[in-house]
């Protein structure tokens, strides 16, 4: 139960540790034309590549049959 205890504190205050990383960077602005193009750019190439995804059909699924492995018995080790 100790184990238990310890691995969840330890893993809470990791998540804390990380969310309070993240808390600094927040939204920025930018006025540099050149960033902001490629930001654009991003989300337009982002924007197609999920349209080409949805008009794809959807794979048919694999279908496997039943494969039964024979047992094989084996020697005893020596």
């Amino acid at each position: 139960m100790k184990k238990i205890s310890l691995a969840v504190l330890l893993s809470l205050s990791a998540v804390a540790t990380g969310a309070f990383a993240q808390a600094d960077q927040g939204v920025t602005m930018s006025t540099d034309p050149a960033k902001i193009s490629d930001i654009e750019m991003r989300a337009q190439n982002l924007q197609s590549q999920q349209a080409d995804m949805q008009k794809m059909p959807a794979a048919p699924a694999h279908k496997s049959g039943h494969h039964k492995k024979g047992s094989k018995k084996m020697a005893p080790a020596q």
